[in-house]
């Protein structure tokens, strides 16, 4: 029973260790608009372009970017470089086990890692990486430490480096200060590359449910559908009853 016992706690305690080993940084808010169609464009190209060669959406079909106003041979002749038809998946020609040996994991499937993850958390990590010679990659990241995904997106934002500074913690002691400074900037402005992510999240929260907005639409519908009855059947009680005293 001990041994049970014992073992249901390291299960419980393992997502804990899991966050315990990314920094703790203060998540910046990812500005989200589901229903802008042209940021959602702008985030499907991107996808395709920086992040499709290594990690999958296994869980999408070419054909569904229908939904943000795109036509098929738009998707076909914009979207799609490998080969691949509009009606299949998105998947990678990176076989999983090659991609484990080069980069120490097998990189992995974004078709919901904004439900997993939540867009504040992939909107600052993709904008904290930054210069560490120790890893293998040559990047690092502040929201996930020792991160094995390089920097794809470094030609856009530029190369940053990583200050530590003492600070005052308020109890008369000192912590660490960590803060990143743009050591060779890229070709967008700090504006653009942050304008630019959140067209990337935008994206990948669509991804992770692209129902989303028809589901909204749809309960506003039956809301106000049960509202009207509401209405109709009060006042069809009132009728029934007037004469009853």
């Amino acid at each position: 029973m001990r041994n049970l016992k014992s073992i249901v706690f390291v299960f419980c305690l393992a997502p804990l260790v899991a966050f315990a080993s990314e920094s703790a940084v203060t998540l910046d808010t990812a500005p989200i608009k589901p229903r802008d169609m042209t940021s959602l464009q702008r985030g499907a190209k991107t996808f395709v372009n920086y992040c499709l060669s290594c990690h999958s959406a296994e869980f999408m079909r070419y054909n569904r970017l229908r939904d943000l106003g795109l036509t098929e041979s738009q998707i076909s002749e914009n979207l799609i470089f490998t080969g691949q038809k509009v009606g299949e998946l998105m998947t990678v020609a990176m076989p999983k086990k090659e991609a484990k040996q080069w980069f120490g994991v097998t990189p992995p499937d974004l078709s919901v890692i904004a439900r997993s993850r939540g867009p504040d958390w992939l909107y600052t990590y993709l904008r904290k990486f930054y210069r560490d010679d120790s890893t293998a990659t040559g990047w690092n990241n502040l929201v996930f430490d020792k991160a094995a995904m390089p920097h794809v997106l470094y030609e856009l934002q530029g190369e940053q480096i990583l200050n530590v500074k003492s600070g005052d913690d308020g109890h008369g002691g000192t912590h660490e200060i960590k803060e990143l400074i743009l050591a060779k900037p890229g070709s967008l402005s700090k504006t653009e590359y942050d304008a630019y992510v959140a067209d990337l999240v935008n994206f990948l929260v669509y991804l992770g449910e692209p129902a989303a907005n028809k589901r909204v639409q749809i309960g506003i519908i039956v809301m106000l559908f049960l509202f009207l009855m509401l209405v109709l059947t009060y006042a069809l009680k009132k009728e029934y009853w007037k004469d009853v005293h």
